[in-house]
């Protein structure tokens, strides 16, 4: 079957950390770094996140939705071949299951409120960036009403509301017609200008200006280097996922009855992946299976473990895009010219061959990866014993990472993958050559107060 096309996208010298910002509660920062870092860079700044230093962006709202449309960059960035990497503190808010209190539109599903308060955010920042001039506010039982004219189009809004319950309530054809209407209606409290700043907005415009922790030292951004694929950061699995499931309709998600676990399962239902958030390093954290239909046996089964490189994980979920050779005939014995196809690019870059009773092997020219197949393993498909073995650390009985298949395995999916060892590179993270030095060791800064949110921004779970 013929898979939707999925565009091969190179790996860039790029590398994105997002964390949780250190004194504003909801906001987010993102510190690109990397030969390439501008890239990631220019996108994120396209996306309404403020520079506030050298390589570092803030994201900071009115409507305290920064977690999700942080989590919505990093599946972008993932897709554009930027590795991301997100921290735990910020994973978990991305996770956490949060509403507004006291929401007067009931009826909205926390969709809909999401929709609502990003087009109040589009409101703020036209007016914060000076699309929208606000002619005059006015007090309406208390709520904030105001008149405005985008000055692009020249069309005047009547606005209610404010912070994340601002909307666009009318619009006229002119200034003139605004404002009369306005005054009118509000006659007895209007102000001319915008309304005063509500604390809300104070804490976003405190977050994009202030990004220090008093009493420390920022710690320079972590160097990259670039190395071969096998030797690339891990980066963010979880992204990678999700990026890969935003470009493939005819993938769905779906979360088990643990949130340890999520499945993608193609519209066909006979191709599965299995992915295992927080499994450790040297444990497995992906399964991909194929089965002839969707309720007969396995054909064959893939595994990865959780430091397996993010370049290695793209070259794969690509391939489970393409779909090109992806029928296996589950009789066909595994021979020589299957090994030969699937191992033909480690060959051409000139990695060692060697045969050691049922091992045969390939190692690279530097002794730190290398492709193993099991003459044995081979011998029982049936079985689907890991038949094919690719790591890469100090050695193949300590590897940092590993990559197993059983016999049927297409050959073209592991031809990909032995393609991506040998020619594909990635980014990683240099030793850190500094640490965080306080200024004043001998004292105790005082508490960073939390953001308080007024009346009608409180959370509840």
């Amino acid at each position: 079957m013929k898979r939707a096309p999925f565009v091969s996208t190179p790996f860039l010298d790029a590398h994105v950390l997002l964390d949780s910002h250190p004194t504003h509660s909801s906001a987010v920062t993102a510190l690109p770094t990397g030969s390439q870092a501008h890239i990631p860079h220019l996108g994120l700044e396209a996306a309404n996140w403020h520079v506030v230093a050298t390589n570092t962006l803030v994201l900071a709202r009115i409507d305290h939705e920064e977690p999700y449309w942080a989590e919505q960059a990093a599946q972008q960035l993932a897709a554009d071949g930027i590795t991301v990497e997100i921290t735990p503190q910020l994973r978990k808010a991305m996770d956490e299951d949060w509403t507004w209190a006291d929401y007067p539109m009931p009826w909205c599903t926390r969709t809909e409120i999401r929709e609502v308060s990003n087009e109040a955010q589009t409101i703020y920042d036209d007016i914060r960036h000076g699309r929208l001039l606000i002619h005059a506010h006015a007090d309406d039982s208390h709520a904030t009403v105001a008149v405005g004219t985008y000055l692009s189009s020249g069309k005047s809004v009547y606005l209610h509301g404010e912070n994340h319950l601002r909307q666009v309530a009318d619009t006229f054809d002119s200034p003139a017609q605004a404002l009369v209407a306005f005054e009118k209606v509000h006659g007895g409290t209007m102000r001319p200008g915008p309304a005063p700043m509500t604390d809300i907005e104070h804490d976003a415009v405190q977050a994009r200006t202030s990004f220090a922790i008093p009493g420390v030292e920022p710690v320079p951004a972590p160097e990259q280097e670039t190395v071969p694929a096998y030797a690339a950061d891990a980066g963010d699995h979880d992204a990678l996922l999700n990026a890969f499931l935003a470009a493939h309709d005819d993938w769905a998600k779906w979360r088990t009855w643990s949130d340890d676990t999520t499945h993608a399962i193609h519209e066909d239902q006979t191709l599965r992946i299995e992915r295992i958030h927080d499994a450790p390093a040297h444990e497995t954290a992906w399964t991909v299976a194929a089965y002839e239909t969707p309720v007969s046996d396995r054909m064959w089964i893939l595994t990865a473990t959780g430091a397996t490189p993010a370049p290695v994980l793209q070259e794969l979920l690509e391939h489970l895009a393409d779909g090109d050779g992806w029928s296996t005939a589950v009789g066909t014995p595994v021979d020589e010219k299957t090994v030969t196809a699937a191992t033909q690019p480690l060959a051409k870059a000139g990695w060692k061959h060697t045969v050691d009773g049922r091992w045969i092997r390939w190692t690279s020219p530097t002794a730190d990866a290398g492709v193993q197949f099991d003459a044995f393993a081979a011998q029982h498909p049936t079985r689907n014993l890991a038949t094919w073995t690719i790591w890469a650390g100090p050695n193949p009985d300590h590897p940092t990472w590993t990559l197993t298949a059983s016999p049927h395995t297409p050959s073209t999916l592991l031809a990909d993958l032995a393609e991506n060892l040998a020619h594909g590179t990635g980014t990683r993270h240099l030793p850190a050559t500094g640490r965080e030095r306080r200024t004043s060791p001998d004292t105790t800064p005082s508490a960073i107060p939390a953001v308080v949110a007024g009346p009608t921004a409180s959370r509840t779970r």
